[in-house]
């Protein structure tokens, strides 16, 4: 299992400010922005476009994601571990089950298989 990490990307650390604003302002809207493995502990994402945002194996314990929309945000091998996801959309292939086992027991986040 891959521990959370700092990654070193000017976007990263807007976000580990909690300059949301900034962020969705100076994200790239045409490729993927890959923050896989990212430690984002406690934050408040709440306002986030997380639209095309790889957050594969990302580290949200205690994070604030409400009202977010992951539906197209890559969250394989995730932990939301004590996060905060009222009325947060996900993708369609995470089942109930398997998000409320992430946030209950910190599980990573495992995509059904059809």
């Amino acid at each position: 299992m891959s521990q959370p990490r700092q990654l070193d990307s000017p976007l990263y650390r807007l976000l580990r400010e909690e300059n949301i604003t900034g962020f969705n302002t100076q994200r790239p809207m045409d490729v993927e922005i890959d923050l896989s493995g990212g430690d984002f502990r406690g934050l408040d994402l709440r306002a986030l476009d997380a639209q095309g945002i790889n957050f594969t194996d990302a580290y949200f314990r205690g994070t604030d994601l409400r009202g977010l929309d992951l539906r197209q945000s890559r969250l394989e091998g995730a932990s939301l571990a004590h996060a905060q996801i009222s009325g947060a959309y996900f993708p369609a292939d995470l089942s109930a089950d398997e998000l409320l086992m992430s946030v209950n027991f910190g599980t990573r986040l495992r995509y059904r298989t059809r």
